[in-house]
């Protein structure tokens, strides 16, 4: 699945980016700045620059992550290779509208793949992965600013017009990496801290179907001990479960959180914005 999220993410640089003059965000942008000025070309710029960030991502992510991160890079910059020498070419009539969000779904698309099965395309990947782990950021957000920066020194070679299309395909790339990685259910991690948890926790499991586990809490000022609800529902729930918890307790403290759930690692929580 990397390799086959590489092989995507290639495709769209070279078939709609560098085919389109539209600029690319993070390591890769950076690579097709040299590659205006300087004729190097991106497959080989790849895996010069990745290098640093390669140790750095091994410090932080272990031997693993960094098995992984070696075989994207690699992966990617022979798929940059065979794409340029395919003879293909996407005809969209030389629309930059088109361009930008076809760039961003089949760059988000793979690098996406790529995420979701432990592996990253070297590059901002590393860092963005990093900022997962230890800060609970999202990829794609992290690499939206990422795109950002390099868009700006991009302006040396695109003009205003071009740079335009490019960040709307970095935005559609964000989107679509978390698509990706996450599916279409986002689930949400409802936690109710109430004086009445078995009429509210009776109530789900009866009416929304859905299972729900007791936490023993205790107040840190009070020293009171009670029950807080814990239950996983979809986003369309959230109403309904509210509309439960102010039927018996308007005062009830309810927390909502983002799951995210991650293969060998259990889940983890990213608090709802």
């Amino acid at each position: 699945m990397i390799t086959i999220g590489c092989g995507l993410y290639a495709f769209g640089l070279v078939m709609v980016n560098i085919a389109n003059n539209l600029a690319e965000g993070g390591v890769t942008g950076i690579t097709l700045i040299l590659r205006y000025w300087l004729h190097i070309n991106p497959a080989y710029s790849t895996l010069a620059l990745n290098i640093p960030l390669i140790l750095i991502g091994y410090h932080y992510l272990g031997k693993r992550s960094l098995l992984y991160t070696i075989f994207g890079t690699i992966t990617l910059s022979v798929w940059i290779w065979i794409w340029q020498r395919i003879p293909l070419s996407i005809d969209i009539h030389h629309d930059l509208f088109i361009a930008g969000v076809l760039a961003g779904i089949l760059g988000g698309g793979g690098s996406g793949l790529v995420y979701r099965f432990g592996g990253t395309t070297g590059g901002a990947d590393v860092v963005a992965r990093i900022f997962e782990r230890h800060r609970g950021v999202a990829m794609g957000k992290t690499l939206l600013i990422f795109d950002t920066i390099v868009l700006v020194l991009s302006l040396s070679y695109i003009d205003i017009r071009q740079m335009m299309y490019t960040l709307l395909a970095a935005y559609v790339f964000s989107r679509i990496v978390n698509f990706t990685q996450e599916g279409s259910y986002a689930a949400r991690g409802v936690i109710i801290i109430t004086s009445t948890p078995e009429t509210i926790a009776h109530d789900i499991m009866e009416n929304l179907d859905r299972g729900v586990t007791y936490l023993h809490t205790e107040g840190a000022y009070s020293n009171e001990q009670r029950k807080a609800i814990y239950c996983v529902v979809s986003p369309s729930e959230l109403t309904a479960v509210k509309r439960i918890i102010d039927n018996y307790d308007q005062r009830a403290f309810v927390s909502i959180l983002e799951v995210g759930e991650a293969l060998g690692e259990g889940f983890s929580f990213e608090p709802q914005k």
